[in-house]
């Protein structure tokens, strides 16, 4: 339900999980609130960033509509498209009658490991892969920002991002993609929505994915139709990943 106006305005910066709230809370109590956008679409990560199978765009699309029937101002409207410090300062914000700034223009800069090689054509950052794949629609044949789609795919990270990027992989036709975490395999599921069972099988809840850890393990993931793994194998991998970055180059699979 619309709640009455209190006539103070006040500018969302990102329309992420972070703005969407506040704008919604905001909202709820009177306030004229606007989000404003970088890209074309409102979502934040929720739309480039997770994927469609682990997070439908129907979903968020349906908490967007729910915040313009509150009287946000929001995605297709006048704001969309608009870099809060290059088209409009956070000084003109308040000239133009906001009573409050929110930022929340999210944590999405990659990191890079400063390693040979990271300037190499088919490097992304998992950034840029997830972004081209779920908003982009670098899947189609007809889109503007297509990626890559290789047979073998490397992936170096072992949390959620790095498992989004793997599993789009697989999905845009990779053969064989591995996970390269430079902690042991203990360490790799705290960090994702995994579980390891009790005879060392591992569920990724994905399909084929090769894990590389410094405890010296490639373990592939096989998955039944009902989310079981199927079976794993292990070989000798020649060197560890630690955290110093030259220590990659070491990597060698007998």
């Amino acid at each position: 339900e619309k709640a009455v106006s209190n006539g103070i305005k006040v500018a969302v910066v990102g329309s992420g999980p972070a703005g969407l709230t506040c704008a919604s809370d905001l909202a709820k109590k009177g306030y004229q609130v606007s989000i404003f956008e970088a890209l074309h679409t409102a979502g934040g990560v929720l739309v480039y960033g997770i994927p469609e199978f682990r997070l439908p765009k129907a979903i968020v699309q349906k908490e967007v509509d729910g915040l313009k029937a509150l009287g946000v101002t929001i995605a297709t409207d006048t704001v969309t498209n608009m870099v809060i410090g290059r088209v409009l300062t956070i000084d003109e914000l308040f000239e133009m009658g906001y009573k409050a700034v929110f930022v929340g223009s999210g944590a999405g800069l990659p990191m890079f490991m400063n390693i040979p090689g990271e300037s190499l054509k088919g490097v992304l950052s998992a950034n840029e892969y997830l972004t081209r794949t779920n908003l982009m629609k670098a899947y189609t044949e007809e889109a503007d920002t297509p990626v890559i789609k290789s047979k073998a795919v490397a992936v170096v990270g072992g949390g959620n991002v790095a498992m989004d990027a793997a599993r789009c992989a697989m999905r845009l036709g990779a053969e064989h993609v591995y996970i390269v975490y430079r902690r042991d395999v203990t360490e790799l599921v705290r960090n994702v929505p995994c579980r390891v069972y009790p005879v060392g099988r591992l569920d990724m809840y994905s399909e084929g994915l090769l894990l590389m850890t410094n405890d010296g393990a490639l373990a592939q993931a096989m998955l039944h139709p009902r989310g079981e793994v199927d079976k794993v194998y292990q070989v000798t991998v020649s060197g560890t990943l630690e955290r110093s970055p030259e220590r990659l180059s070491a990597i060698r699979m007998l």
